[in-house]
């Protein structure tokens, strides 16, 4: 494939650090270099330790970086050397995710003092944090101010950034599906692989499990439907896992499964394999890594109607929305559409979607490079 003359700079998480970001941004940055002149850079460390509420911020495994690593955010003095590799690098477009206004301080200063005629992008997970803090409006203010263009993964965080600055250029593409962990493989074998009863029909919570997230409602709800059902639960506490462990104690329920840690990528086909519905109950949301994930194995999805999540589902057809939040109305959700006649045709809609995606990073980055290129002749 021939590539376009546009030299792209790219800045974001990438493995081996953590987190759905670093996946997010390391199959765009995939796609992106196969289309344009790309120069690739992430972090040194994104948080110091102490501020960090998980176990590790690097996968298992040997830490092999191979993207320059620039820069730590909470060592101003590293602004600098990064800004003067990002200027040395000569894009014509300078690319960056944003999801915490913690960074905001340093991205905004790169895009301030980029040359001119760099276009700066940035693709936005995430502007309204789940978890608030007192800083966060005057930084994503100053961070909103300092960008050309912005890419959003859904209609919510677009409406959160025109709050904000209401002319700004904004393009909406939806989150593509995760199809890097392998497809859909014998539910009886992954069941027997996690130690799963095979006659129970089985619930999945998958990912980092925080506040916002509504497993306290999840375990709740559980605690309402009958033995027929079983649930998985997989991913890292950040926060305090006791409030989990204390629910499920006192639940006296033998059918819930909590693997608390985090789930190596080799390990992610059997969770997604295993399971008849996916669960998403989140308190607040925008768009969500795990339903694309759960896109990727045609596994149908119960979301709650926080943010962007329920955009682009269709009741009974691509998914299910949950209406009623609480552990009533969530079990009351669940018992409905865990039949055959409910779950067989949104997972044979699933399938037939899939099998349209092979293209879908590549469609993507072609959509940011497409935006990020009419900002770019327009600035000139």
């Amino acid at each position: 494939m021939s590539k376009s003359p546009l030299k792209v700079t790219f800045f974001s998480v990438l493995p081996p650090f953590r987190g759905g970001i670093a996946q997010f941004s390391q199959e765009l940055r995939k796609a992106l270099a196969q289309k344009v002149n790309l120069s690739a850079f992430t972090f040194k460390r994104q948080y110091p330790d102490f501020l960090f509420p998980g176990q590790s911020q690097f996968e298992n495994g040997e830490q092999f970086f191979d993207a320059p690593r620039v820069v730590s955010t909470f060592q101003p003095w590293t602004y600098f050397t990064a800004l003067a590799r990002f200027k040395r690098a000569n894009g014509s477009v300078f690319i960056t995710n944003y999801w915490m206004s913690f960074f905001a301080p340093m991205m905004g200063f790169w895009a301030r003092f980029l040359p001119k005629k760099t276009t700066k992008i940035a693709l936005i997970h995430n502007l309204v944090p789940h978890e608030k803090r007192f800083f966060d409006e005057r930084f994503n203010r100053f961070f909103l101010k300092s960008y050309d263009g912005f890419v959003v993964l859904s209609d919510a965080v677009k409406q959160d950034v025109l709050k904000v600055r209401p002319e700004a250029k904004i393009c909406v593409l939806p989150h593509p599906s995760y199809q890097q962990f392998g497809k859909r493989t014998s539910k009886t074998e992954a069941q027997k692989n996690l130690g799963l009863d095979p006659s129970k029909k089985t619930l999945l919570f998958f990912g980092l499990i925080r506040p916002y997230k509504g497993l306290s409602l999840l375990l709740e709800a559980f605690s309402h439907l009958d033995d027929s059902f079983q649930c998985i639960i997989a991913g890292e506490v950040y926060g305090d896992r006791s409030v989990y462990e204390r629910l499920i104690k006192e639940s006296h329920n033998q059918n819930i499964h909590f693997h608390d840690r985090f789930i190596p990528n080799e390990q992610v086909q059997d969770y997604f394999s295993c399971a008849d519905l996916c669960v998403l109950p989140y308190l607040s949301a925008t768009q969500s890594g795990i339903k694309a994930m759960c896109d990727a194995f045609s596994l149908p999805v119960l979301v709650s109607k926080a943010g962007g999540l329920s955009e682009e589902i269709e009741e009974g057809v691509s998914g299910f929305v949950l209406h009623e939040m609480t552990a009533k109305g969530l079990s009351s959700k669940i018992s409905a559409v865990c039949t055959e006649s409910a779950l067989y045709p949104v997972k044979q809609h699933l399938c037939a979607v899939l099998e349209s995606k092979e293209n879908e990073w590549a469609n993507f980055a072609q959509a940011v490079l497409n935006f990020s290129s009419e900002i770019h002749h327009s600035n000139i």
